[in-house]
């Protein structure tokens, strides 16, 4: 398939021989329309050469036509940011393993110095704080080593910024003696952003902002920013928590394709969803978590079976069933990874919609959901166990606390709490089950507290 594509571009444009050596010439050309020469290939003529090369005599070397010299230059400044290649001071392309440089992220110090943590994972090289002032924490760099401190530790000397990976930065804005800085909150970025008149917006000086950088810092120049955002008094209730979501780029709020696709989702349960699942509402399934849960991923159901066991169902939300491989629910879900929970608010993975609605399994409402049906012996092993699509219906959300007071006699449940008490007495007795086989298999039990705040 491959080769047809191939021939069938070679038809209308004759590739010279020297592009046709690339090794992974089929690969490109699957890949783009108009393949350029790979970049494995273009380091293998960079060694080959032994020596620096002048960029336009590369492209003469490899047949870059007009039409792809632009295309072909845009690789190599790829390839530069990637710190494959670099240019020396006569500009020309040089390899950079050659030349004994090393790749790595910047380690800011909130005392202004810093270390560059190399790609390769070997020790930490020590930048000064002259250093320091090119760039900002986190930034990706190539660096010589330059020589030893005191301690014996390497030195470095950057040789050239690959990435400024800092856009926005959060912190506190002030103006004093008609100069407008911020001094970050990310103690790492030791030095301050100018922020010039005309930049401010409508900060005022001691206000929390977000600054967007208009111009990276530099050997012998200051970063320069812009207030993009104007977040308040630095008192102010939760902001602690909008200076983390900034602080680490935390993604908290939704693209507009996501919430569109949100939008369309219905509110409920349609008879059509459950098409092909097996209907278990009957039974009275229930959630059991801490007091401040907002968003329930499982529910629980036990029946004791004599001598046999224990019959155990555990639900999850079926979220497959509304996010699709690919859509725009899912690549936001794949880029945000989790949920996170901070004192009084969540930042959740699936806009509320989804994590609080159709895949929160709330009380006394139809949820699709997947299945684990077990049976349990009474020594604790699971003897037959079946995983399925299903419709199922909570019957109460519970507590922990509550549902200890109910079983420890502390507190009696009202009569429709009471009609779930033989299925809850069931689920404490098969955990207890469990506990005993779990203690027989040599576990551990590490005691922790969880910590709340008030």
């Amino acid at each position: 398939m491959s080769t047809n594509k191939s021939r069938g571009n070679a038809t209308k444009h004759k590739i010279p021989a020297i592009r046709l050596a690339d090794p992974f010439y089929e690969r490109e050309i699957e890949r783009y329309e108009s393949p350029l020469p790979s970049r494995e290939y273009i380091l293998q003529l960079l060694t080959e050469a032994g020596c620096p090369v002048d960029a336009d005599a590369l492209a003469e070397q490899l047949h870059i036509t007009d039409d792809e010299r632009e295309l072909f230059q845009r690789r190599l400044g790829a390839m530069q940011r990637d710190g494959q290649l670099m240019l020396n001071r006569k500009r020309l392309l040089c390899l950079a393993d050659k030349l004994d440089l090393i790749k790595g992220r910047v380690e800011g110090h909130p005392d202004g110095f810093g270390f560059v943590s190399p790609e390769d994972a070997s020790d930490d090289l020590f930048l000064s704080p002259k250093e320091m002032h090119r760039v900002l924490h986190g930034d990706k760099v190539l660096v010589r080593v330059a020589g030893f401190d005191r301690r014996g530790r390497r030195e470095a000397k950057i040789v050239e910024v690959l990435e400024h990976v800092n856009q926005f930065v959060v912190g506190r804005y002030y103006f004093e003696d008609g100069i407008g800085f911020l001094i970050a909150e990310n103690r790492r970025i030791n030095q301050d952003i100018l922020v010039p008149a005309g930049n401010e917006g409508a900060a005022k000086s001691g206000q929390v902002v977000t600054v967007e950088i208009v111009t990276q810092p530099g050997a012998h120049n200051e970063a320069i920013g812009r207030v993009s955002e104007v977040l308040g008094s630095y008192t102010g209730p939760g902001m602690e928590i909008e200076i983390a979501l900034r602080k680490h780029d935390l993604p908290h709020v939704f693209p507009p394709e996501v919430e569109k696709q949100a939008a369309s989702l219905p509110n409920k349960v349609l008879k059509k969803d459950m098409t092909g699942r097996e209907d278990i509402r009957h039974l009275p399934l229930v959630t059991i978590d801490g007091e401040t849960a907002r968003d329930f991923d499982d529910a629980v159901y036990c029946e004791p079976l004599g001598r046999s066991g224990f019959r155990l169902i555990v639900a999850i939300a079926d979220v497959s069933h509304y996010v699709k491989p690919d859509d725009a629910l899912d690549k936001e879900g794949y880029e945000r990874g989790n949920s996170v929970y901070f004192p009084r608010r969540v930042i959740p993975m699936l806009p509320e919609a989804l994590s609080n609605g159709l895949c929160s399994l709330n009380p006394e409402v139809d949820r699709l959901s997947m299945v684990c049906d077990m049976q349990i012996s009474t020594t604790g092993n699971i003897k037959e166990y079946r995983f399925y699509p299903a419709v199922i219906y909570s019957h109460a959300r519970l507590t922990y606390n509550q549902v200890w007071d109910w079983l420890s006699g502390a507190i009696k449940p009202d009569a429709k709490q009471a009609e779930l008490m033989p299925h809850l007495q069931a689920l404490d007795k098969l955990f207890r089950t469990l506990l005993k086989a779990r203690a027989k298999r040599g576990a551990i039990d590490f005691g922790s507290t969880e910590t709340q705040m008030l």
